[in-house]
């Protein structure tokens, strides 16, 4: 389960808006958190709090594939993303680094005036709750559920080699 604030956003947020390119110089995920949203929301970076939830419109994560803007949510503290439908290459960077993307046309209809609100997701049952209502998502695969619990791919594939 995951319950946190409500961070609103409409459609076709690029990942250039999400992680502007004049901070791609650097590669530490903390100094990439604080400049995540940097001219869409420039408050989003000190008042986000770990455990928050995005929730977006369409094509969330379009543009450039850099994968620095998946690093940069998830480091800012974001610990799901909820949205009408995701950009090809910004959902499977986010899977590889653990951050888990939920998909659900009414959660992203319903909660669209919600910004600030609390929310709980429960990313195995693809249930959302906020706003006195409870919407539904295709829950995570459950290969994709094991990258997230791992941390991504790189540590998913680290505890299968240790496994062996």
């Amino acid at each position: 389960m995951i319950q946190g604030r409500i961070w609103k956003f409409g459609d076709d947020v690029d990942t250039d808006v999400i992680i502007p390119a004049r901070y791609l110089n650097v590669s530490a995920e903390a100094e990439l958190a604080k400049n995540c949203f940097a001219d869409m929301r420039p408050d989003f970076a000190r008042e986000v709090l770990v455990g928050d939830i995005l929730v977006a419109g369409k094509n969330f994560g379009c543009g450039s594939s850099r994968e620095h803007a998946p690093i940069a949510i998830k480091a800012a503290g974001i610990r799901a993303i909820i949205a009408e439908s995701f950009a090809r290459i910004f959902y499977r960077n986010a899977f590889n680094i653990g951050l888990p993307l939920l998909e659900s046309i009414e959660a992203s209809k319903g909660l669209s005036d919600a910004d600030g609100e609390d929310a709980v997701v429960d990313l195995a049952a693809g249930r959302i709750e906020g706003k006195g209502q409870v919407f539904s998502a295709r829950p995570i695969p459950d290969f994709m559920a094991k990258l997230i619990d791992a941390g991504g791919l790189v540590e998913y594939i680290k505890k299968v080699k240790i496994g062996r």
